[in-house]
């Protein structure tokens, strides 16, 4: 290579390096403070070290400054056994749970689980992208050694990477803008207190990041909290709004051909089955269906109830050989365990997320974790429902809760025991309706209803 050239190189190098700033100097922690709790943080060999206490919540070590639109990368080392997390775009004020940190954290986990790089909304929404969706990216992280983390937060899309490999694909616009912050996780085993995590070469960009932004990684399955908007790698997986948000299009009465005129609403895009009230004028709308019908799907619907709700989402809805199907099917079940219906039932068939009556749900995501990791009352946690022939899956929060083949021998079994097997055809027909229930005592919220179609 001649000087000139040379030259040349090394000036643009140079000019493409200038965009990236050093969160960190590696001699002091002036442009940090620490918040909510006790847990210690020095400098060691130019790295910041968090070492774990006991008795004491959460720490952050937090940037004095706000970033918005940014990608960060840094190394990070987390001792075997602890838990940490990156924060970005969070905040602290006294008016949210007095000052408690809260935000999206790009996760940083040495256990089995492996979900480092995984996004979790700090004291607020819990899992937005666990890594049960995602397999090779939760094969990334180099238990006990140093790894490179990258995460990309750019206008609603959020992508983190562990060594190069993606790891999340999210789309959200709950947060713009906050700090960044190392975590120090609070323990509960005395033999972890003294552990440390490790963080260096911590760097920022926040100029020309078009020039700098990575590609999705086709592994990396993209998952939006977007209201009743499809981003424009769903549609071109072949996602569409099973309903628009705003119009009863779509959908009738699962008795009528019309769509109910009391008992439900539709308000800030969401569907809201009211509280069903002791009163000779309140009339209830009744269950709502598609006037489609589909045989091999993948749903998604957000859903809330209140304490002691019930609902559920039925498909292959009258599909019956013989008798009246109109609100006969497969159901989700939408429960709150404060229900009296939670307790009966066969060893948990009526708990949230079961195939009603039929199979109870559990954790298969997480072989050594038994609660479904689902949100409670006046929360919204996620359905997705999957049929391809005869397998079906349900999942909670991208959480694995359910999996059976409805034309196998045992589903027949389980049928036939069930109050089903009066119900001719039930669970076989080639395709169905798909319902939205109104159960007592009602008051539930429904959103973001979409489908694709194999």
């Amino acid at each position: 290579m001649s000087t000139y050239m040379l030259t040349l190189f090394f000036c643009s190098l140079s000019f493409s390096q200038s965009d990236w700033k050093p969160l960190f100097n590696g001699k002091n922690l002036s442009n940090w403070e620490k918040k909510n709790g006790e847990a210690e943080y020095h400098i060691t060999d130019g790295a910041i070290v968090g070492t774990s206490r006991a008795g004491t919540p959460n720490t952050f070590l937090c940037t004095k400054k706000i970033y918005g639109d940014f990608i960060l990368e840094l190394e990070v080392m987390v001792a075997p056994g602890l838990n940490s997390g990156i924060q970005f775009r969070s905040n602290s004020i006294k008016e949210y749970r007095n000052g408690r940190v809260h935000g999206y954290q790009s996760e940083l986990d040495t256990s089995k689980r492996a979900w480092t790089g995984g996004i979790y909304d700090e004291a607020r929404r819990g899992w937005l992208y666990p890594l049960t969706i995602n397999p090779k990216g939760s094969a990334a992280f180099n238990n006990g050694a140093w790894n490179k983390v990258r995460i990309e937060a750019i206008g609603n899309t959020i992508k983190t990477f562990i060594n190069g490999i993606q790891c999340a694909n999210l789309v959200d616009e709950m947060t713009s803008e906050g700090f960044i912050a190392l975590q120090v996780h609070s323990i509960k085993d005395k033999t972890q207190e003294g552990k440390t995590i490790q963080w260096k070469n911590i760097m920022v960009v926040t100029e020309n990041l078009e020039k700098y932004q990575t590609d999705n990684q086709p592994h990396a399955k993209q998952v939006s909290f977007l209201d009743n908007q499809l981003t424009q790698q769903e549609q071109r997986k072949g996602w569409r709004l099973l309903w628009d948000g705003k119009t009863t299009n779509g959908w009738k009465g699962d008795k009528s051909d019309a769509f109910p005129e009391n008992g439900i609403e539709i308000v800030d895009g969401k569907i809201h089955f009211l509280k069903h009230q002791k009163s000779a004028n309140f009339k209830r709308s009744g269950s709502i269906v598609t006037k489609e019908r589909f045989d091999n799907f993948e749903l998604e619907v957000d859903l809330m109830f209140q304490k002691g709700g019930n609902s559920g989402i039925k498909y292959f809805v009258d599909a019956l050989t013989g008798g009246d199907g109109k609100n006969i099917g497969f159901e989700f079940q939408v429960l709150d365990k404060n229900h009296p219906d939670h307790n009966l039932g066969v060893q948990g068939n009526r708990t949230f997320g079961s195939l009603y009556d039929l199979i109870a749900a559990e954790n298969l995501s997480e072989i050594s974790r038994d609660d479904i990791r689902a949100n409670g009352p006046g929360r919204w946690n996620r359905a997705r429902i999957i049929i391809n022939g005869g397998h079906v899956e349900h999942w909670i929060n991208n959480i694995k809760v359910v999996e059976y083949n409805r034309f196998s021998q045992s589903m027949k079994n389980l049928i036939n025991k069930s109050k089903y097997n009066k119900h001719k055809g039930f669970g076989v027909g080639a395709n169905g309706r798909i319902l939205l229930q109104d159960h007592s005592p009602g008051d539930v919220w429904f959103k973001n209803v979409k489908i694709r179609e194999f």
